[in-house]
Order: C-alpha cells, then sequence, then structure tokens
C-alpha cells in the first residue's frame, strides 16, 4: 500500500471512529466522573463490609463522647448502641446468622424467582417478550416500562424482582442497551415508588403514623390511607414522562452500541406451539383472575383482613410475592404442556434451580449488606441522623411553601442514609406534622412533601435494601459494573424527579387542589 493510499486509509478509519462515539457533553462527562470514583470503590460486597466495621467503630466513638438526641415523638434520649462493647460483640456473634436469614429482600427475590424460573424454562417469559416487542409501537416501549415500573409499587416491592430485569431484557430483544431498559425500569418502580394510580400498602403505614402525629395538636384528629392518592395519581403520569425523557436524552446517548457478551431473543415468528402454550397459558391466567375475584370483590372474600373486611393490610395484600411465584409458576406450566417444552416434573424442578444458579453473587452481597444494616439499626447511627437533620430543619426559621420545598430536599438527603421509609416517617412526622399544622399546613400535605423526598433518591441510595440486586443484574450486561455504574446512571433520574415533583407540589398548592379524598392543603 503506497503512503497516500495508508494516510487515506487512516484518515477514513479516524472519521469512523469519530462517528462511532456517542457526543458528550456536561452531563455525560459529569457522570462518568461520578462512575469512576464509584467503580473505584472496592467490590459491593467488599464494600457492604468495610461499611459494617466502619459504622462498629463509629458507634465506639459516638458512645464514648457521649452523643445523645432527644426522640421528638416519645421524648425519650437516643443515645449510641457501641458494638464494641462486649455485648455488641455477643449480639455480632450470635445474630450474625439472622441477620442474613431475616433480610427482608432475600426471601422476597428467592420465592418470585423460583416461579419466574418454571415460566423461564418453559419458554413462556421468551415467547411473551417476542410477542410484546414484535407487537408494541417501539416509540411507546420506553413510556411502557417506566409507566409499568410505577404501577408496579401496588404489589409491593415486586417491581424489584420481575420488571427491572425484564425491561433490560426487552431493550436487548429489540437492538438496544440492556442498561438502559433496566434503568427505565428501576426509575420507575424505585423513583416513582411513591406515584401510582392505585393504592399500595406503604399507603395504610404512612397514614397511621401521620394521624398519631397530628393528634398530638388535635386529639380527633383523623388521616384516612388514601390521603394522598389524587396528588400520586396525577404523578404517575409526570413521573413516566420524566423518565422517558431522560432515558431517551441522557441515558441511551451516553450508553451507546452494547457490546457485551449477552445476545438477545431471536425475534422469529411465533411457532403453532408457541400459540398453543400461549392460549393455555392464558386460559390458566384466566381461570386464577377469576379465583381472584372470588376471594377478594365480595366483602366476605376470604383473602380480604378478616377483621376489618378491606384490601388494606390483607392476606391478599400481604401474600402477594406468593401470588406472583403461584401466578408465574402456573402460567409457566400451562404453557410448557401446551407448547410441548415441559416433558416431565423434572424439568420443572430444573427450571427452579436454575433461577437459583444466577443468584450466588446477589447471595454473597446479601450477607454483607444484611449485616451492615443490622449494624447501622442497632447502634441508633440513623436514628440519631435522622433526628438531627430534623431538628436542623427546624432550626432555620423558614416558612410556607419555601420550608415545604426544603422538607422535600431534607427527605431526599436522609433517605441516602437510612432506607426504609416508614422507620424514617416515624422519627420525622412527630416533629414536622405538629409544626406545619401551627403554621396552619394539614398533616396531609406534609405526608406528601416527605413521600417526594423519600422517592426520589431511593436510586442512588446504597443504603436501599435492594441496591446490591440493581448491582448484580447490571453485571450480567457489564461485568465491570459497580455502585458507580448504578448511581452514574441513575443519578440524571434522580434530579429530573426531585425537580419534575417540586415543580408539581408547588402549582398543586398555587391551584389549591386537595391532596386526596377529604384532604385539603390548610388547616382553619
Amino acid at each position: 500500500m503506497s503512503e497516500k493510499n495508508r494516510e487515506a486509509a487512516e484518515k477514513n478509519d479516524e472519521k469512523e471512529s469519530k462517528q462511532s462515539v456517542p457526543k458528550t457533553g456536561f452531563v455525560s462527562r459529569f457522570l462518568s466522573v461520578v462512575e469512576r470514583v464509584g467503580n473505584a470503590l472496592p467490590n459491593p460486597a467488599s464494600l457492604f463490609a468495610i461499611m459494617a466495621a466502619v459504622v462498629i467503630l463509629i458507634s465506639g466513638l459516638t458512645d464514648y463522647l457521649g452523643v445523645a438526641v432527644t426522640h421528638p415523638g416519645t421524648g425519650e434520649t437516643i443515645r449510641p448502641f457501641s458494638l464494641l462493647s462486649l455485648a455488641g460483640l455477643h449480639r455480632i456473634l450470635t445474630e450474625m446468622v439472622t441477620n442474613f436469614t431475616g433480610f427482608a429482600p432475600l426471601g422476597t427475590v428467592c420465592v418470585a424467582l423460583l416461579g419466574i424460573g418454571i415460566a423461564e424454562r418453559s419458554g413462556l417469559i421468551a415467547t411473551g417478550l417476542r410477542l410484546l416487542v414484535l407487537s408494541a409501537p417501539k416509540r411507546m416501549l420506553t413510556f411502557v416500562i417506566v409507566f409499568a415500573g410505577v404501577l408496579s409499587n401496588t404489589a409491593s416491592e415486586v417491581g424489584y424482582v420481575l420488571l427491572v430485569p425484564l425491561g433490560a431484557m426487552i431493550f436487548l430483544a429489540v437492538g438496544r442497551h440492556p442498561l438502559a431498559g433496566l434503568a427505565a425500569a428501576f426509575a420507575g418502580v424505585s423513583g416513582g415508588y411513591s406515584a401510582n394510580l392505585f393504592l399500595g400498602t406503604v399507603d395504610p403505614l404512612l397514614s397511621g403514623l401521620s394521624q398519631e402525629a397530628a393528634q398530638i395538636i388535635d386529639a380527633n384528629y383523623l388521616v384516612n390511607p388514601a390521603c394522598n392518592w389524587y396528588f400520586m395519581f396525577g404523578s404517575t403520569f409526570f413521573i413516566a414522562a420524566a423518565g422517558t425523557w431522560v432515558t431517551e436524552k441522557i441515558v441511551v446517548p451516553r450508553l451507546g452500541e452494547y457490546e457485551g457478551e449477552e445476545k438477545p431473543q431471536k425475534l422469529e415468528a411465533i411457532s403453532a406451539d408457541e400459540k398453543r402454550g400461549l392460549v393455555y397459558a392464558l386460559a390458566a391466567g384466566l381461570v386464577l383472575v377469576v379465583v381472584l375475584l372470588i376471594a377478594t370483590v365480595p366483602a366476605n372474600g376470604f383473602l380480604r383482613n378478616p377483621e376489618t373486611g378491606g384490601l388494606l393490610r390483607s392476606p391478599f395484600m400481604g401474600g402477594i410475592v406468593a401470588l406472583i411465584f403461584i401466578a408465574a409458576a402456573w402460567m409457566g406450566i400451562a404453557f410448557g404442556i401446551g407448547a410441548r417444552t415441559l416433558k416431565s416434573d423434572t424439568d420443572v424442578i430444573n427450571g427452579m434451580g436454575k433461577s437459583m444458579e444466577t443468584l450466588g453473587v446477589y447471595f454473597v452481597l446479601v450477607f454483607f449488606a444484611a449485616q451492615f444494616v443490622a449494624y447501622f439499626n442497632w447502634t441508633n447511627l440513623g436514628l440519631i441522623t435522622a433526628i438531627s437533620g430534623a431538628n436542623f430543619l427546624k432550626s432555620i426559621g423558614l416558612e410556607g411553601p419555601a420550608l415545604l420545598i426544603a422538607f422535600v430536599f431534607l427527605s431526599a438527603a436522609i433517605n441516602l442514609a437510612m432506607g426504609s421509609a416508614s422507620a424514617k416517617w416515624a422519627v420525622m412526622a412527630p416533629v414536622f406534622i405538629p409544626m406545619f399544622m401551627l403554621l396552619g399546613y394539614a398533616p396531609e400535605l406534609v405526608q406528601v412533601s416527605y413521600r417526594i423526598g423519600d422517592s426520589t433518591t431511593n436510586i442512588i441510595a446504597p443504603m436501599m435494601s435492594y441496591f446490591p440486586m440493581i448491582v448484580a443484574f447490571m453485571g450480567r450486561y457489564e461485568k465491570k459494573a459497580g455502585i458507580g455504574t448504578v448511581i452514574s446512571t441513575m443519578l440524571p433520574y434522580s434530579v429530573a424527579f426531585l425537580i419534575v415533583w417540586t415543580i408539581l407540589l408547588v402549582v398543586w398548592l398555587i391551584m389549591g387542589w386537595p391532596v386526596g379524598p377529604g384532604a385539603g392543603l390548610y388547616l382553619d
């Protein structure tokens, strides 16, 4: 090759290389820095182990220094419990196993995936994905995934287990980066946790705490579980739209083309056997729906709350994970019989076993994460942090909408250190609800402000109990993925949701709309 031709070829290669690299801007460069810094941290499992050790040391130091705060609800003095003490050592040793086995997400993930394993082994999930991809308009796919994630919160937290990995699989199937689909689903499930078209399990928990706090001022004040429904119903569409915009305008361009080892499902036409399997699965699903309607619609339905007759805090709501297992297994077996992909019970058991094989890394993460979360709770450090932050906001003297906005941001910040929504609200409600009531604001408005802040930082909070699982899911498609990958990918969603939701709250205040049935904005 001549020198001239070589130079021309090099220039052409350079031009093609430049064209293949996604355009970068300030946001993309900033997120890349966040990812590098985050991924420079140790392996997530090691990081949780280090953090657990740090909690032990801090508990001893704060106990030695005599740190103490006053619980706003009970007036009790809260002091740190030192894990460097003999009693602390005994507790670490005797409860290590139960910390792991009692970690809330562990059972949810395992039980749900056992059923999903059957559905995957039979081919129901792969066939359903192909049908979805072949029939759904691609332009609406991202919005549908985010929207479905928000709605999944009605069924407690199964969206983490079912929809997040499904979002990645769907995006990969249509030739897009799977992490973008995973991020879109995770944004809807976790970042939009408090938005929904329907009431979920968290509504009665928070309203009960709000009522107790409100009765500090008014002994007869009642807060109903649907008190935030109007606002959350409207929020659903804004959050789904914001999540779609972030995915398409920030996440997808930043990720570029997928070059990983995972291969998408081939989008072949549905075969005759698969069509028959889908008919069998649909019939099985309809039978299950009829049974559930009989169990929940009548006032004396056998899955309603036996004491109140309602669906809230009923066996139906409490057994959602079990129902997911039953539905996935039932419909998976029906599909396997119709499509002739399941020959015997051995195939069913093998499918369940295969789903457990994928959780090896997750089990390791959960072990150390469970110890860290347990230590953080035992030492009272989370409680002390939350109370101190609440007292600071109360002391700075803001009033009106500015105070509500500050409260939203405080809730978002505290959520990074204390994961449980109900635990944080149990501490914060007795401080802020009476304070806002004395300023003329309704407890229901204070609660909805808290829920905005609590939801928006879920997706970037390593303290969130499902965070290790998201790291593991990302690791399937990006081998070098770590905590930094998750945070840098999800940070734009967190910022966008916080801005959109705060603006919506201000508009709601200006318009004077009630946040829920019988729940105004102000007190007489």
